[in-house]
């Protein structure tokens, strides 16, 4: 461990080969608290490194609990957190909204590590309970079109990682690895980024995975998705575009209009305002942009607008939220 931390105080990149032994060593238990806060520390001095990414990826896959989904196509929509906005849970709204129009959503996340409330946080206040258990997980996915991974029950690494996390409160590379790591591997994903070297970081390592199609999101005053407080990069396997809020027809936001709760209670406040129709226009705009760009991923071929008009219709109609009233049953 003192040669690795001497290579990243030196801010020597590792090989994928020294990232994946270093994470296998803090996911099997063999590195203290320090340790680990020393390494998290170090990496994050400076930017994201690819080789690092692919390593500390690889151990965290090799290391998870392993889900089959028997041949389903499904959609994760999820951030790398760590973008310092505060705003409510829009990945986990959105997948709520993209269920109830019909698309299978297996959705990856966990507990707010660099904001207040993270999509796991917001779930258990609504009354979900998490479990990895394949069947009833497989059976949410046929009742209500979606069911949730709570990352540290598929990720026991990371249960050695987590009280570290928690007392930084400061995003680390654990961010940018969240979204790559569902245990699913789902056929489509719609990522989000704080900064624009992390999407190109992804975009990479995506581009090897035929099998996936996806689009990675970063808003370039610094979102980690589709804010419309104004222009976001999006990258897909074929191109990449700048989509203005325009293009969604909708209105340009303020980031005001965008803040979430100090607590989970809060959250659950407005999640549940977005779905039963109660939500300001900003919220279900923001919503909506997020959902109808998801469902766009899965059907190209499907107009932005059109796709965004879909995702109305879910939160019109009550689908949406029936979505989340079966998850919790």
């Amino acid at each position: 461990m003192k040669t690795l931390l001497n290579q990243l105080y030196a801010r020597e990149p590792l090989s994928r080969q020294s990232a994946y032994e270093t994470l296998s060593r803090i996911g099997n238990g063999k590195a203290g608290d320090m340790e680990i806060a020393a390494v998290v520390s170090a990496i994050n001095m400076r930017p994201a490194v690819l080789s690092e990414i692919q390593g500390f990826r690889d151990a965290m896959l090799e290391l998870a609990k392993p889900i089959d989904l028997r041949g389903q196509e499904t959609i994760d929509i999820v951030g790398t957190g760590g973008d310092g906005k505060n705003t409510f849970n829009i990945s986990t709204l959105s997948s709520m909204v993209v269920a109830g129009a019909g698309y299978k959503v297996t959705k990856h996340g966990s507990y707010g590590v660099s904001s207040s409330v993270g999509s796991s946080d917001v779930l258990l206040a609504l009354g979900y309970e998490f479990t990895n258990d394949e069947n009833v997980l497989m059976k949410s996915l046929d009742k209500a079109g979606i069911c949730f991974f709570h990352a540290p029950l598929f990720h026991p690494a990371m249960k050695n990682v987590a009280p570290v996390r928690k007392s930084l409160k400061v995003r680390s590379f654990f961010n940018l690895l969240g979204p790559l790591l569902n245990p699913a591997r789902p056929r489509y994903q719609l990522f989000g980024t704080y900064n624009r070297e992390v999407s190109r970081i992804y975009d990479y390592i995506l581009q090897d995975e035929l099998s996936r199609e996806y689009n990675i999101v970063h808003a370039l005053d610094g979102y980690d998705e589709i804010s419309l407080t104004g222009a976001a990069s999006v990258r897909s396997r074929e191109r990449q575009r700048l989509l203005h809020p325009a293009d969604f027809g909708l209105d340009q936001l303020t980031p005001e209009s965008l803040h979430g709760g100090e607590t989970a209670e809060e959250g659950k406040a407005i999640f549940l305002s977005v779905l039963e129709g109660k939500a300001t226009p900003a919220q279900r705009n923001v919503v909506c942009a997020n959902a109808g760009l998801a469902i766009h991923t899965i059907k190209p071929e499907t107009s932005l607008q059109d796709c965004v008009a879909e995702a109305a219709e879910s939160i019109d109609a009550g689908k949406a939220l029936g979505v989340l009233q079966r998850l919790v049953a």
